[in-house]
């Protein structure tokens, strides 16, 4: 009979799985939806700017895939958002056109929540290019949830290990300000130091990222000055992918190891060694690359004055090849200054070629160099 009875409650409890797992609904890429089909985006983000460069980003990560389909949002001129927890992908466009309209980004939060029944399950945050920044976390986020705004940013995040997420990503992306570093890397970077403190706390699901940043001076290749955008769909370790993609893509110095090449790494290596006194110390100062034929104003001449244009273009061309000759070579001079560096750091090591450039020498010099800028 117990065994009977045994049977009996074994085949009950196998019909109940296939129910339990329909009760969490999943749209078709992975993502949780609730009962009213939301997207459910628990994780932490950062919304910036750069006054300098007149840039806007917009960086996520979080464990559920595709998070940048729905979350990170940003326009040249104007700002980013991100809408996350129980999200309305819609909240993003709509946040934007309000800031484009001067309406500061409290007031904006407050308007797209004021006839929002479920207010209290959504997360938010928003800042304009005058470095106004708001967030909004409804008192329905799981723990640890909360933001932090600061200098040209606004951090948030909910279902969190700690506070001290949130305080890492605000503390290195404040610690970055002033020392030149493109949005993206310093965006980029405090990512990371959020990620390292254990970022979102549901431990075994699928993980992803994205960072979107504008550029009002860039027309991207669709003319929506999105100058960069990348989504790591889903990845064992998604921040440091976003990272590697960011770093191979843009040529930035770390994404190779090299002894004698050419490129715009090596470009960012003489500033690094010059800044640090190690190469061409008597140059006043580093120069700028000169502009290229594809800027706005050049493609307007190209409309306007053909002729002006051409020989512009043929000007642009000269001074880039004289600049990539000077600057973007990495010759027998840079390659004595990274020997000399390597020297006074203890990082020269029994086999290494004359002048190689890897990844202990990059973290190095980046630390040195960063450390120099602060200083001034």
């Amino acid at each position: 009979m117990n065994r009977l009875v045994l049977a009996i409650l074994m085949t009950c409890a196998a019909a109940l799985l296939p129910l339990t797992g329909a009760a969490q609904q999943r749209a078709a890429d992975g993502v949780t939806l609730n009962d009213e089909g939301l997207p459910q985006y628990s994780t932490f983000s950062l919304c910036a700017i750069d006054p300098a460069t007149g840039q806007s980003g917009a960086s996520v990560t979080t464990r559920v895939p595709f998070v940048g389909r729905a979350v990170p949002h940003v326009r040249a001129g104007v700002g980013a958002v991100c809408t996350q927890a129980s999200t309305v992908v819609e909240y993003g466009p709509r946040g934007l056109d309000l800031m484009a309209k001067g309406v500061e980004p409290a007031a904006a939060i407050a308007q797209l929540l004021a006839d929002d029944q479920q207010r209290e399950s959504r997360q938010l945050g928003m800042i304009d290019m005058k470095g106004r920044s708001a967030a909004h976390t409804g008192k329905g986020n799981g723990n640890w949830a909360g933001s932090r705004q600061g200098l040209n940013y606004t951090v948030q995040a909910n279902i969190m290990v700690g506070p001290e997420v949130v305080e890492a990503v605000a503390t290195t992306f404040e610690s970055t300000e002033g020392t030149g570093l493109p949005l993206a890397e310093r965006m980029i970077l405090a990512m990371q130091a959020g990620y390292a403190k254990g970022g979102d706390r549901r431990w075994g699901n699928l993980q992803s990222a994205a960072i979107k940043v504008a550029d009002p001076n860039d027309p991207g290749r669709g003319g929506d000055h999105i100058t960069l955008a990348i989504e790591v769909g889903e990845h064992a370790d998604p921040v440091a992918e976003m990272k590697r993609i960011y770093s191979t893509t843009g040529r930035r110095l770390g994404y190779r190891t090299f002894s004698r090449v050419e490129g715009a790494d090596v470009i960012e290596l003489k500033r690094m060694l010059h800044a640090l006194g190690y190469w061409r110390p008597t140059l006043a100062a580093f120069p700028e690359a000169p502009p290229s034929a594809n800027t706005p104003t050049m493609q307007e001449l190209r409309r306007t004055n053909p002729a002006a244009f051409d020989k512009a273009a043929a000007e642009a061309r000269q001074a880039s090849a004289a600049y990539t000759r000077d600057y973007a070579t990495y010759d027998d001079e840079a390659i004595a200054a990274v020997d000399k560096f390597r020297a006074d750091r203890s990082l020269n090591y029994q086999g290494n070629a004359p002048g190689l450039v890897d990844a202990r020498l990059v973290d190095a010099l980046k630390a040195a160099y960063l450390a120099t800028r602060k200083a001034k």
